[in-house]
């Protein structure tokens, strides 16, 4: 009797616990921001090994978290002399990655291509280039890595640069302006908005100033992207879009990626984290001068101490927090996933590394989203969007 009493309550979790899983298996989930190429330069990995207890990220990983297609972050800093060259090398390590693995991965360059890859089951691999100053003032360069598979373009990464100002910059007293002395985008900063829609190089406003993104949406003629961000009115983080900004997203037709990092989702994390590391400045200083960038050097560090920081990370339910509100303010066709897995050092409690992407769908379902509208948000709303922006492009 007690054998069938403790089978009738647990019977109905198990159901739960399937459903989520077929659901998350069978929808095709699309994460628009990971930081694993500059991550592995930095720590000397490879993707295509594994890298368990070393990164959030590896390839057999990604299959076990039902990642679909990733847009691989080509990242460096400000402070890189030869950002160009730099993105170059970053993008010759993911084709490395896909050449040694052609049964399991591939470089996508349009909607074609990408339903090929979710089709043949393989890992859609797409590039978006984080940060204006890798083209180095050169729609030449735009047009080079366009050719190379980026298939989207974030304006500015903290720093500006001479054609467009980013919220780091706008939002601190003395920061830089343009090269035409002002915020926002200088009419070169425009004629490059203007070839990335040409091209159908989706325009990604994470990291730009709000003139920079009111700029934007006044000339962009196909619908913008916000490839790792999250909600200003939950965390007031000048990272962080306002409701004003969303809803032009949306208007647009475009869509907010949420970003995973504690410190956009709940605005007491950082000043706890800053409390924990700053003892350690030392080795973050040391790390630098081996020519580490300095926000990989702060990252290697708290992952080096990262017990210290289990207590202070924000639950995956703050994340979906954030979610919520995006959909209540302007529907569910404009949100999605962009974990910044990587190129951050804490996400979410429950959320470790890209294998535990299916507790996402399982957190949708018990907020009582519909399986279609889980399916939107894991993937369909960025095939809408990135479809969209690759129309009437002839390559």
């Amino acid at each position: 009797m007690i054998v069938r009493i403790l089978t009738l309550l647990l019977f109905p979790a198990f159901l739960f616990a399937q459903n989520y899983q077929k659901l998350h298996k069978k929808a095709v989930l699309v994460d628009t921001h990971n930081d694993i190429p500059s991550s592995a330069i930095e720590k000397k990995v490879a993707f295509d090994t594994d890298l368990k207890g070393k990164t959030h990220s590896d390839l057999h990983r990604m299959f076990a978290g039902g990642v679909d297609a990733q847009m691989f972050s080509i990242f460096c800093g400000g402070e890189q002399k030869t950002p160009y060259a730099f993105a170059n090398q970053e993008i010759d390590s993911v084709y490395a990655w896909a050449n040694r693995n052609p049964s399991k991965m591939m470089m996508v360059y349009n909607p074609t291509d990408f339903a090929k890859a979710i089709k043949e089951k393989k890992l859609a691999a797409m590039l978006g280039v984080e940060g204006g100053h890798m083209i180095e003032n050169s729609l030449a360069n735009l047009d080079a890595l366009y050719k190379r598979g980026m298939r989207y373009m974030t304006i500015t990464w903290n720093n500006s640069t001479p054609w467009a100002t980013s919220a780091a910059d706008e939002t601190t007293p003395g920061g830089a302006v343009n090269s035409e002395g002002k915020k926002g985008l200088t009419a070169f900063g425009k004629q490059v908005i203007q070839r990335m829609n040409e091209l159908g190089v989706m325009v990604d406003i994470s990291h730009v100033g709000e003139q920079t993104f009111w700029d934007i949406v006044s000339i962009s003629t196909k619908p913008i992207i916000a490839s790792h961000s999250c909600v200003w009115n939950l965390c007031p983080h000048r990272r962080n879009l306002k409701d004003d900004q969303i809803k032009a997203i949306a208007k647009s037709g475009g869509v907010i990626f949420l970003n995973f990092y504690g410190g956009f989702i709940d605005s007491s994390y950082e000043a706890k984290r800053d409390g924990i590391l700053k003892q350690y400045q030392p080795e973050i200083d040391s790390l630098i001068k081996t020519n580490m960038q300095p926000d990989y050097a702060r990252i290697v560090t708290a992952e080096k101490y990262k017990d210290r920081l289990l207590n202070i990370r924000p639950s995956l339910s703050v994340l979906i927090d954030h979610l919520d509100y995006i959909v209540k303010l302007v529907g569910v066709d404009h949100v999605g996933m962009g974990s910044d897995f990587d190129g951050i050092e804490v996400p979410p409690r429950e959320l470790n590394g890209v294998e535990d992407f299916p507790l996402i769908t399982k957190a949708l379902l018990e907020r009582g989203y519909s399986k279609k509208d889980i399916r939107k948000i894991l993937g369909g709303n960025f095939v809408r969007v990135f479809e969209a922006n690759m129309k009437n492009v002839v390559e």
